[in-house]
């Protein structure tokens, strides 16, 4: 039976998207050093990160825009781009393990949620340096976009340094106007 891995990345940052991956393993092309990615180094992620691609018999990136986070709420913009993830895969799987205490709803096959997954299953760490690479890129392009933020180094995460450009700049459109930082400042501009 084929397994996909599910895992997300930015359930937390006050900006930017929420961003899943899903990935089936191929147990004949192993990829050595596959953790949680909060437990590796960026380098370690983005040499991994090909590899994952190159190797896996499938992956997709599932996301959920900031406007659907802000109507859903985060838990179910997550559980909505998770299963975005699953169903962009190019093969079905037979059983979907996700990273948490939740499965996203409305899976086509079997799901199992397993807290701390993406340091015990291999599909859900290859997931986790998917979507945590992806976003980290994005991030990146939006500081070249938005200047002064910061987004490059905090990933849109609410630092001292976020919510003082926030109070300073003011709110971007790719900022999450439900997030209490980000409603603090806007009720503040009113």
């Amino acid at each position: 039976m084929l397994i996909a891995g599910v895992d997300e990345v930015g359930r937390g940052p006050l900006a930017g998207p929420v961003v899943t991956a899903a990935v089936i393993l191929d147990p004949a092309r192993p990829i050595e050093g596959l953790n949680d990615s909060k437990k590796l180094s960026e380098k370690k992620r983005e040499a991994l990160f090909p590899l994952i691609q190159e190797r896996a018999l499938a992956w997709a990136i599932g996301r959920a825009e900031v406007d659907e986070i802000d109507r859903l709420n985060i838990l179910h913009a997550t559980m909505l781009a998770m299963r975005r993830a699953v169903e962009a895969l190019p093969i079905a799987p037979g059983k979907v393990l996700v990273d948490g205490n939740r499965c996203p709803p409305g899976l086509a096959c079997p799901s199992e949620a397993i807290v701390g997954g993406d340091a015990t299953v291999m599909a859900i760490a290859a997931a986790s340096i998917l979507a945590k690479v992806t976003r980290d890129r994005e991030m990146v392009e939006l500081d070249a976009r938005y200047p002064g933020y910061g987004l490059a180094g905090h990933k849109g995460y609410p630092t001292k340094a976020h919510v003082l450009a926030l109070e300073t700049l003011g709110v971007t459109e790719i900022h999450r106007r439900s997030f209490a930082p980000v409603a603090k400042v806007l009720a503040g501009q009113a």
